[in-house]
């Protein structure tokens, strides 16, 4: 298996493993999609972590395999290709990405359907189709665009220019950077310390969060607002107020 799902402390890790480069070909996009699905119906995975190892996060699509693909099987498979991806980023629990040397490509998109992202100080991102005569077709254009604005989007598409760590925290594509070696530890731990929270607020919160993104804001807060109420049907809720008002915030244990 080119990915694999390690699962500890309520935290599953999802293992990029296709050496020397994890380049994404169609059996692990399949794979990602498969594992994705896994964790969004497993209780005993509250957080996830998407991880490539210490030397690379993922250097992009195969492109050899896509090389011998005609537009006929590009049509059949960039659906499949972007559903894949699609599945990451709808996991309804907190996802971070730990991402260590190259994310170009696919590889950049998979960290973009991550709620956080966790670089490396020697990351590097970059969205390099165009050098291909191509655009990003795992949901490049929108999600990039959506979380460093049109501009910058559009100068990392319309160049393929490579983002060192520093960059891309400054412009947002990197929420964290931190020496290479300690990427995945802080990454789990962001996610440990989340797997403890009120699971289902915490979707709440991710969906109400992403909708509001891709669509008007009347809409946006009719989610909010369902969400809300709806949250007062659960035991977490019951307990966060009664600990809150009994010993002060910040000390309710989530079921």
């Amino acid at each position: 298996m080119t990915v694999h799902l390690e699962v500890a402390d309520g935290v599953g890790t999802l293992r990029l493993d296709r050496p020397p480069m994890n380049a994404l070909d169609i059996a692990t996009q399949d794979r990602l999609k498969e594992l994705a699905e896994e964790v969004t119906r497993r209780e005993d995975v509250r957080a996830v972590v998407i991880h490539g190892g210490e030397k690379v996060f993922a250097a992009g699509a195969d492109i050899k395999e896509m090389q011998v693909m005609d537009h006929a099987a590009m049509i059949v498979r960039a659906r499949a290709l972007q559903d894949s991806f699609t599945a990451v980023a709808r996991i309804p629990k907190p996802v971070v990405a730990a991402v260590t040397g190259y994310a170009l490509g696919g590889g950049c998109e998979l960290a973009l359907c991550a709620d956080f992202r966790i670089a490396a100080d020697n990351a590097r991102f970059g969205q390099p189709e165009i050098l291909l005569g191509l655009i990003p077709g795992a949901g490049g254009t929108q999600r990039l665009s959506r979380l460093v604005g049109p501009s910058k989007a559009k100068d990392l598409i319309f160049t393929g220019r490579q983002v060192k760590a520093d960059e891309a925290l400054a412009i947002g594509l990197a929420d964290r950077v931190v020496p290479a070696a300690e990427v995945y530890e802080q990454a789990h731990a962001w996610a440990a310390r989340l797997a403890k929270g009120p699971a289902i607020a915490l979707r709440a919160a991710k969906e109400a969060i992403d909708t509001g993104l891709e669509t008007d804001i009347e809409t946006g807060l009719a989610v909010e607002r369902n969400w809300f109420a709806g949250l007062f049907a659960t035991e977490d809720r019951e307990r966060g107020m009664r600990s809150f008002v009994e010993e002060g915030p910040g000390k309710a244990k989530f079921v």
